[in-house]
């Protein structure tokens, strides 16, 4: 059995699909992109503004489910250029303080023509 996780502190799935799962203890969390909750639309700016948003709405995803930034153990990072890698780890570090086991790839395109998306898999406390 499980459970969806859903905040309206976080953007609202796009899609056939739910802000995150929970089961068996563990909650597995949609990818995030930087779109800010209250207005729907996309945070303007570089690397760092987008990934700041990304990490807020990860953030209440977490909140959400009865869990936190110290519980994660494992993220996917998806970038639209891998130049942007050091800019977006000096956001990501100040969140992922518990250094998960992490994947970053670069792709040629990301949903709504947004610099970064970010998943998690953490465990619910």
């Amino acid at each position: 059995m499980f459970q969806k996780v859903a905040t309206d502190k976080a953007p609202a799935a796009i899609g056939p699909y739910s802000q995150g799962i929970i089961v068996n203890g563990m909650l597995y969390a949609s990818g995030q992109i930087p779109i800010i909750p209250e207005t729907g639309a996309i945070a303007e700016g570089d690397i760092s503004v987008q990934a700041l948003q990304v990490m807020k709405n990860v953030g209440e995803i977490l909140k959400a489910a009865g869990t936190d930034f110290e519980h994660v153990v494992k993220t996917t990072c998806f970038l639209a250029e891998m130049a942007d890698f050091a800019a977006f780890n000096a956001v990501y570090e100040q969140y992922f303080t518990g250094k998960p086991a992490r994947s970053c790839v670069a792709v040629k395109q990301l949903p709504k023509d947004v610099l970064c998306e970010v998943e998690v898999i953490a465990v619910v406390k």
